[in-house]
């Protein structure tokens, strides 16, 4: 197969990926760099294209990233799109076998979601004022929390997605699915200030809920930047970004209500194995707990350890008896 033909094929994959599976133009748009990527290292190896990939190939491929410093979870996407792109050259007749199904990523160790604390959420949010840019910013910030939203879910909210009354949102998530999700009080609030004074900066026909000065629908690396401008002036721990908002948004829910189906669904997770990863992140929390709070569990400090030396040396009266809850006294 010649590279024009190649290139084709990949275009008419990354076609059938934006309207027949209706994937988000960043999940399309990551599947072309990955299957470039593999495409462009097949020419620096000889004349093999992405089209006439083996197993043998693809394993080298693999390898040659991991030793270059790629991680194990980005492995896994590379190789997930090359499983997809295969799976529609064989329906489409253009392939026998797919070549990436044995193969399997190298293992990395899980990285639990930082989560910001409520006294460092309402830094972010407490900030009376009146300029237009920062109703907004407060707006959006009270959303994410509120909702748990993603980046992409949260710029694509429109006028009408909202109801105000009932406090809901309709968002569309991750492959296309629509789900509900509440607004709360504080976050409606913001919402309807910032409705008030939206006017002010939006185009007369542009639905978008959330615009950029220039009055069209905000860009995401503007509220990436927005987010960091106000981390750093209220002295937020630094490294705020949207993902945050909806980490501590999913762990605050789970600490408090235990249920993580219902934590699964607000977040739009297909797996419930991806909310799992929140139990870990309040396991960590008892665990502190547990730490600070045991007394056998914590190495004791010097003072600590010489009043147990004088405790237990010849001649002390035993009173550890007093030292035990009143239960345990009985």
């Amino acid at each position: 197969m010649s590279d024009s033909d190649a290139a084709g094929s990949l275009a008419r994959f990354v076609t059938h990926l934006a309207h027949e599976r209706r994937l988000s133009q960043h999940t399309v748009s990551n599947y072309r760099s990955d299957l470039e990527r593999v495409a462009s290292w097949l020419a620096e190896q000889g004349n093999q294209t992405l089209e006439q990939l083996d197993e043998p190939t693809v394993r080298r491929y693999i390898a040659w990233r991991h030793r270059n410093g790629a991680s194990g979870k980005t492995l896994q996407r590379e190789l997930s799109s090359i499983r997809s792109y295969y799976r529609w050259r064989m329906r489409e007749g253009c392939a026998k076998t797919n070549p990436a199904v044995g193969v399997r990523a190298p293992k990395s160790p899980r990285k639990l979601p930082s989560t910001l604390e409520a006294d460092q959420l309402c830094a972010l949010l407490d900030r009376p004022n009146d300029d237009t840019l920062v109703i907004r910013d407060t707006a959006m910030i009270e959303l994410f929390y509120s909702s748990g939203l993603r980046l992409a879910e949260l710029i694509s909210v429109n006028l009408g997605d909202i109801d105000m009354v009932d406090g809901e949102l309709s968002v569309v998530g991750k492959g296309a699915k629509t789900r509900r999700v509440p607004v709360g009080v504080k976050a409606r609030e913001a919402i309807e200030r910032w409705l008030r004074v939206r006017g002010l900066l939006a185009a007369m026909d542009e639905p978008a809920l959330f615009v950029s000065s220039r009055g069209r629908r905000i860009h995401p690396r503007t509220v990436q930047q927005r987010l960091t401008h106000w981390a750093e002036q209220q002295g937020t721990a630094s490294g705020v970004h949207p993902h945050l908002l909806r980490h501590s948004f999913a762990t605050h829910l789970l600490e408090s209500s235990g249920d993580l189906r219902a934590v699964q669904e607000l977040l739009g997770h297909s797996d419930i194995g991806t909310t799992q990863i929140y139990t870990h992140l309040d396991f960590q929390h008892l665990a502190q707990v547990y730490d600070q709070a045991h007394p056998r569990a914590r190495k004791r400090s010097r003072s600590d350890q010489a009043a147990q030396d004088r405790r237990d040396a010849p001649g002390t009266p035993d009173t550890h008896l007093d030292r035990l809850p009143t239960h345990e006294k009985d």
